[in-house]
Formats: C-alpha cells, structure tokens, sequence
C-alpha cells in the first residue's frame, strides 16, 4: 500500500504540473505522515527531486517539439526564419546604400 501511495505522488505528469516547492512539500508530508525513519524521508525526497526535474524536463521538450510542429502546419515562420530575413535584409540595405553612394 506505501508502495502504491508513493507511486502516485510520484507520477510523471502530475509532478511536472506542480511547483518543485509544493512536490517537497507533499513528500515531506507523506514522508511524516508513514512514519520513516530520516533516512527513508530523506531518499524520499531526493528521489521526488529527481523525478521531477525529469518530469518537467521531458515535458518541456515534448512542448517546445509540439509547438515547432504547430508552426510548421501553420505555415509561420520561425525565429531562426525571421533572424535569416533580417541578415539578408540588412545586406541587401547595404549594397543599396553602397550603389547610392557611387
């Protein structure tokens, strides 16, 4: 059953849509309310830690990766598609500024 409990605290998706304060705060809670010993609460902890730095990194990234798909479908330009417009707009301005002057 504390298996069970522990698991759940300790979902993916559950823990990366929640604060890394309110996850500490909960595993302190749980880790006192089952009664471990120090050591147990402490493992415990470290290994919410963990888990969610894990969780929300994978989040992240399927975010970011959704989002660039998005774009793509949509037809928008990128970031990096603007920064390239703007570098060959700037030359362009150059070389026009450069043929005036002659």
């Amino acid at each position: 059953m504390l298996e069970t409990i522990k698991k759940s605290v300790l979902t993916g998706v559950g823990m990366a849509l929640r604060s890394k304060k309110e996850i500490e705060s909960l595993a302190r809670e749980f880790a006192a309310q089952s009664n471990m010993s120090q050591k147990e609460a402490q493992d415990f902890l470290n290994d919410c830690r963990k888990r969610y730095d894990e969780a929300k990194s994978e989040m992240d990234q399927r975010i970011e990766t959704t989002v660039e798909k998005v774009l793509k479908k949509v037809n928008l330009p990128t970031k990096g598609d603007i920064e390239r417009l703007n570098r060959r707009m700037d030359k362009l301005a150059e070389k026009l500024l450069e043929t005036q002057d002659r």
